[in-house]
């Protein structure tokens, strides 16, 4: 197994590969949360383009019960360069990402 730099561990769960433990429970929280009704559904890595030909990949898009729409990044370390691409995104598009 090839070591990740920030000592994350891929983990697969439903077929899907996670670039970490973190992330891949947060999916599985996100499966209780939509059989109960509070998430009518959700996307992964939704991908925000940024100019300069640069994109930005949101962990998570969750379309709740209520009507809401949350951006969602499961995070364990936070880069330079992903607070600056969050910043952009943020500034750029009507939205705003929460971090986990």
């Amino acid at each position: 197994m090839i070591k990740h730099k920030f000592r994350a561990i891929p983990t697969t769960i439903d077929n899907i590969r996670f670039a970490s433990k973190k992330e891949a429970k947060y999916y599985s929280e996100l499966l209780v949360r939509q059989k109960s009704g509070e998430v009518v559904f959700f996307l992964r890595q939704t991908p925000f383009h940024l100019p300069g030909g640069i994109k930005y990949v949101c962990d998570f898009t969750l379309f709740l019960a209520n009507g809401s729409v949350e951006f969602i990044d499961v995070k364990g370390m936070k880069t330079p360069i992903y607070i600056t691409k969050k910043k952009i995104v943020e500034d750029l598009y009507p939205v705003n990402i929460i971090e986990v």
